[in-house]
């Protein structure tokens, strides 16, 4: 069965998630690796230019979680750029040469306040629901909680290796490859935006709002009473470590707070999947003036007029 088809909006906020291959600890917190890791998320938002805002993110071991904002089909570029330098430049911190990423990565549309808060509440929680530590602010990874309780901006390195590529065959590149060095290193800010229903908020009141989740999903995990991994536990796992079951579940077709929301977003997929493939069927037959419903890609398949001259 083929991947479902992607429908962006003109604009709109999406919770995309990314699990890394057969769910190994490929993104196992450590100082280098969260270093890493935000350097490129930083680049990567830098690169959108303003198509594609960060609102919430977490990276766990074995997946990460964002909650942005996108205009059009900005978000595909966005995470094609982000996951590419991700498991290249993890790929290389943790010694891992072969597929980063399961499977493609998926990106739900949120639909209004209320989901959008809903989805950063999900997006605080990660670590302490699965018991790995017992508060928000104790999971070692990489995560938004400490510049929504404090400044929303945070400098990251990006390691520029365009840059060292361009020394190739010096004194310096023979000694060793050296691919974190400071000399390829560039300042670049993150910065993460309030989500809009909390825009008309002072700045002490959105961390207000912010640690009323937190403490609505520490006081949750108490209540189980599960033992705790420990943050320690947590860094010392190895990140080629394959667990053996791994949580899975359908994806959703999208993010609301009303049945009726989702029913109509059900009702616009439907109608955006019949016209999209009645387009492609046309484009097969080498019809290649055909239009695509705005924001989709043309398969990726040689059309049978071509096929046949070839």
């Amino acid at each position: 069965m083929g991947w479902p088809l992607r429908m962006f909006q003109e604009e709109g906020f999406y919770f995309v998630t990314s699990r890394c291959f057969q769910g190994r600890f490929l993104l196992r917190p450590s100082q280098e690796v969260n270093e890493v890791v935000g350097g490129v998320l930083a680049r990567a938002v830098q690169q959108s230019a303003g198509t594609v805002r960060l609102h919430a993110f977490t990276f766990a071991s074995n997946h990460f979680h964002l909650l942005v904002w996108a205009r059009g089909a900005a978000l595909a570029s966005f995470m094609q750029y982000l996951r590419a330098n991700l498991s290249r430049k993890v790929g290389r911190l943790v010694d891992w040469s072969g597929s980063f990423w399961e499977r493609r990565y998926s990106a739900e549309p949120v639909l209004d306040d209320a989901a959008l808060v809903g989805r950063l509440r999900y997006v605080l929680a990660h670590g302490v629901k699965e018991g790995l530590v017992e508060r928000s602010a104790e999971w070692p990874g990489l995560t938004c909680l400490p510049q929504l309780l404090g400044p929303a901006k945070r400098l990251f390195q990006w390691f520029n290796w365009t840059k060292r590529w361009s020394r190739r065959g010096s004194e310096d590149m023979a000694a060793g490859e050296r691919r974190f060095a400071e000399e390829w290193a560039e300042p670049v800010e993150l910065e993460v935006a309030p989500l809009p229903c909390w825009e008309g908020l002072r700045e002490e009141e959105r961390q207000r709002a912010v640690r009323r989740l937190v403490e609505q999903v520490e006081a949750e995990a108490r209540a189980r009473g599960t033992p705790v991994l420990g943050a320690g536990a947590v860094r010392a796992q190895h990140p080629h470590h394959r667990p053996e079951q791994l949580k899975r579940s359908p994806r959703p077709l999208g993010h609301a707070s009303t049945h009726q929301a989702l029913k109509e977003l059900r009702e616009q997929y439907r109608s955006f999947v019949a016209v999209f493939q009645e387009a492609a069927a046309r484009w097969r037959r080498g019809n290649f003036s055909v239009s695509f419903p705005r924001y989709s890609f043309p398969p990726r398949v040689v059309p049978e007029r071509v096929a046949r001259v070839f």
